[in-house]
């Protein structure tokens, strides 16, 4: 069994670890509230608009996206189809 914890018992922590600690916990702290001023910075900034264009833009090369994948699916049907012609040859 290991050592039991009781009111004599006593550990060492070396000045070079209570430093390191230390400094850990300035990050922390640092980073926490440079985080909290960017989202407060955040809220504050306009909201970025859509402009008509450039919604068009992304709809016509959504819209040429799906027309080449359903050329393709059929591309794929067809061939699909005639190697079953092939495969139903063979047999």
């Amino acid at each position: 069994m290991g050592k039991e914890l009781n009111e004599d018992t006593t550990f060492k922590l070396s000045i070079k670890t209570m430093g390191g600690m230390a400094v850990l916990i300035f990050t922390l702290v640092s980073m926490w509230f440079v985080l909290q001023a960017d989202i407060a910075e955040a809220k504050e900034l306009p909201k970025p608009e859509v402009s008509k264009m450039e919604f068009q833009m992304k709809d016509a090369n959504i819209r040429l996206s799906i027309e080449n994948t359903e050329k393709t699916v059929d591309e794929i049907k067809q061939r699909m189809i005639r190697l079953e012609e092939k495969i139903d040859d063979l047999r």
